[in-house]
């Protein structure tokens, strides 16, 4: 594979100062796959006076016009869709036939619902004698994450130009390769010039250089709560808006009335997706105390059916974590898990057996978890399941809530209604019901320090955008 010589800036391919310096490591052979620069604050800097410079001809262009080049991006996507997917499980190491489903196929459908959605939008509306308007909030500074990385880039940077915002993105660069496939992109589709710009390089040079700098308006930021604060900080300096979808530690609660077996299976596939490296992952299973031990069997069951393996191979359900240090920092939550009290019922810390090379750990249960535990506490981004018994309803909800997070969650039971009522006491932005699918025009964030804002849909093409209010003469 190529290296990438080149930021993307001002309708143009351009020389980057550093050359490629930063490795992508294939995460299931550990083999650098390419490099790619390491972008400066000069070069953060000349993206965004691009984006400032042709803000105000893309914010009047016709809502009619904008969703056009975003379907026409819509389809550019769709037409790569094979080499997105193999080169996110290459950088990522989710399983090939995932990818095809979730990393390559969803980003060209939220582009194309977002240039539906825009295209009816009410962008103007009377409240008695003021016209209240909708405007575009500016430069919008995108800094995406590594592990549903064209998927994240897509869900800011769909709505913010159809909002009428010019973007400029920053990629993880730990995956960074289906962010110069998007660049691409978008140059044969002849956005004009500066509406779209692409850095890349790492968080503590790129990304703090692009949330500080004065000419950006908005920051959009999935990552981690720890990074999310940085940002914050930093953006808080020129009191520009901040948008973060950050971690999450999801309960899924299984009520007493529920389809065990049918519960755990849901919670299981939830929790090892992409091998834990999900945000919203269901990574602690409650259940009534009467129910446990056939929750741990069934969990345990389900977990086995995992494999870690190759993820190019049809058969795979498991590939490998994005780095060494990931593999590290779940490895050593497992340690923790262990000496903390908890019962390993299944996996551990040490290498799955015969695979030498690649970033993988085995698929891990831990039963027997309390309240309180790191491995209950804190997110893992790891294939790890906590299963914690509850004696009712109301300690089932209090434990659920006892987090510093609040992103997702799920319930399950017979019962719709008593699932429903649940689920609403539930201090997160997203909850499950009985195994409900993914909704890409739903509201997407968290409460508490899982970030604020919204994507997708309608709430997220809010975002990006400012209320004005005109009062008129009567």
């Amino acid at each position: 594979m190529k290296d990438y010589r080149d930021h993307y800036l001002d309708g143009a391919w351009v020389r980057a100062q550093s050359g490629p310096v930063l490795k992508v490591t294939n995460a299931a052979t550990e083999e650098v796959m390419t490099r790619v620069p390491a972008g400066t604050a000069e070069e953060v800097d000349r993206a965004v006076r691009a984006a400032r410079a042709a803000f105000e001809g893309w914010a009047a262009t016709a809502v009619g016009q904008r969703a056009g080049f975003l379907q026409k991006i819509a389809e550019g996507l769709a037409a790569r869709a094979d080499e997105i997917a193999r080169t996110v499980t290459a950088e990522v190491g989710m399983p090939l036939k995932l990818s095809q489903r979730i990393q390559a196929a969803l980003p060209p459908q939220v582009m194309s619902s977002t240039a539906r959605l825009v295209r009816e939008f009410p962008f103007e509306e009377r409240i008695g004698h003021s016209l209240v308007v909708h405007e575009p909030v500016g430069v919008v500074g995108a800094i995406t994450p590594w592990n549903y990385p064209l998927h994240q880039a897509v869900a800011k940077v769909a709505p913010a130009l159809a909002a009428g915002c010019t973007v400029v993105l920053k990629p993880s660069e730990r995956a960074p390769l289906s962010a110069f496939v998007l660049a691409e992109v978008v140059h044969a589709c002849a956005l004009p010039r500066g509406v779209f710009n692409l850095v890349c390089g790492t968080g503590p040079v790129a990304g703090e250089a692009l949330a500080r700098h004065p000419e950006v308006d908005m920051i959009s930021f999935t990552g981690s709560t720890r990074a999310g604060k940085r940002v914050s900080e930093l953006a808080a300096a020129t009191v520009k808006r901040v948008a973060l979808e950050l971690g999450g530690k999801s309960a899924s609660v299984v009520l007493e009335d529920a389809d065990l077996a049918r519960a755990v299976k849901g919670t299981i596939n939830s929790c090892f997706l992409n091998s834990g490296q999900t945000c919203t992952a269901l990574t602690r299973l409650l259940v009534p105390e009467a129910h446990y031990e056939e929750a741990a069997r069934l969990a345990v069951e389900a977990a086995k059916t995992f494999s870690p393996g190759d993820p190019m191979k049809e058969d795979t359900r498991l590939g490998p974590l994005i780095s060494g240090a990931q593999r590290e920092r779940v490895r050593g939550y497992v340690r923790k898990g262990v000496e903390e009290g908890a019962q390993l019922l299944l996996g551990g810390a040490e290498p799955p057996p015969g695979l030498t090379r690649g970033f993988f750990v085995q698929p891990t249960v831990f039963g027997g978890v309390r309240p309180g535990m790191a491995i209950e506490q804190e997110e893992i981004f790891g294939p790890v399941l906590a299963i914690i018994a509850y004696r009712d309803e109301e300690e089932a909800v209090r434990i659920a809530n006892d987090t510093a997070y609040g992103l997702a969650g799920a319930v399950w039971s017979k019962d719709e209604a008593r699932a429903r009522g649940v689920a609403r006491r539930l201090r997160a932005g997203r909850v499950d019901v009985n195994g409900g699918a993914f909704n890409i025009e739903a509201p997407f964030g968290g409460y508490k320090q899982s970030g604020h804002g919204r994507e997708f849909g309608r709430y997220g093409l809010q975002e990006f955008l400012e209320v004005k209010s005109l009062q008129l003469a009567q």
